[in-house]
């Protein structure tokens, strides 16, 4: 591509060559000729001045200071994945049903479906239109693959899914597996049957080794657009809302419910039955314990102890403010003497 083309596509100002040709990706120190590379946070900004890309996109505050051809957008890292996508396509999807497949013979395959080795299809399940089947991918019956959506190797599909356009699942995923559901009697457990099936919503991408719950009645639902890192754990009948971001090692027990573009930091645990509202933040290790009703950024744990112990300090800490507050009304008001300079002269005084 020219950088005037991806200037037009991708709504940059260019500093620059329109007709200069680029065919690739790059870091600003591992660049070279015929890479595009960018800017986004500040801290990377010493080594813009030493690159030898041929273009950088970034802000319009940094324009002054590249020494090569600049694309200027307010928005660097998200127009730099534009790029990257379009000047490193995915391998195109080569049609047909590898011999070592195994497929149903009710499962319907879009002749321009790619189906692995030793893929298995269950009865009555559908595959669409140029969707990937990895190798040693299985998948249940009565499930719907839609479109354009990509399983990498040895992702496991189980009964009753069903998925939308334009996904990306990686290797190791297991969706629709039974929930953790039992009842207690008498000092045993009885398995609670897990009748539900999961629904996944378009262009959701699922990282490596996360499972995703099937429900217990009703479905588990994955809405459109969002992604879950690497090891994140979705249980039963949990919905993620649109657009939601989950980072690795994240998890959400049972029915609750996260709202649309929220983002979840590493290792955050939510229990189960919360409602959690749009456009939410947890930090890093957070311990969500209660439902969350307002925007903003949440975060806080603490380690385990005793429970009886912890709720007291759990109860203190929420009476912090208040403690603090009237502490500042008595060092306002002299209390004790300290306004005056009488608790010091008693102190010198022995």
């Amino acid at each position: 591509m020219t950088l005037g083309e991806l200037a037009d596509r991708y709504g940059c100002e260019l500093d620059g060559d329109s007709g200069t040709v680029v065919d690739r990706v790059a870091t600003l120190s591992g660049a070279g000729a015929g890479a595009v590379s960018f800017l986004a946070n500040p801290h990377f900004r010493g080594r813009l001045k030493d690159t030898r890309a041929t273009a950088v996109i970034l802000e319009e505050r940094h324009r002054a200071d590249c020494p090569v051809a600049s694309l200027v957008n307010s928005n660097p890292y998200a127009t730099y994945a534009r790029v990257a996508a379009l000047l490193h396509p995915p391998r195109d999807v080569e049609p047909g049903v590898h011999p070592t497949a195994t497929v149903a013979a009710d499962a319907l395959v879009a002749e321009s479906a790619c189906v692995g080795p030793n893929v298995a299809i269950g009865a009555a399940s559908i595959v669409g239109e140029r969707a990937m089947l990895g190798a040693g991918s299985v998948i249940g019956g009565n499930v719907r693959i839609g479109a354009d959506s990509r399983l990498l190797a040895r992702v496991t599909v189980l009964d009753g899914v069903t998925m939308g356009v334009r996904c990306v699942i990686h290797p190791g995923v297991v969706i629709g597996s039974d929930g953790f559901g039992f009842a207690e009697d008498e000092g045993a457990w009885v398995k609670v049957p897990q009748i539900g099936g999961v629904t996944i919503g378009d262009d959701v991408e699922i990282g490596a080794n996360t499972t995703i719950d099937r429900g217990t009645i009703e479905n588990t639902v994955i809405e459109d657009g969002v992604k879950l890192d690497n090891l994140v754990q979705i249980a039963h009948n949990v919905r993620v809302g649109a657009h939601t971001v989950m980072a690795a090692m994240s998890g959400a027990a049972g029915s609750t419910r996260i709202g649309r573009r929220c983002k979840v930091g590493g290792g955050v645990v939510m229990i189960n039955h919360l409602e959690i509202c749009d456009d939410v933040m947890f930090t890093f290790r957070s311990v969500v314990t209660k439902s969350v009703r307002k925007p903003g950024t949440y975060g806080g744990s603490l380690p385990a102890e005793e429970a009886q112990r912890w709720r007291r300090s759990a109860a203190r800490f929420r009476q912090l403010d208040a403690l603090a507050e009237r502490l500042r009304a008595i060092e306002r008001t002299g209390i004790g003497g300290r306004a005056d300079g009488e608790g010091s002269r008693g102190r010198d005084n022995g």
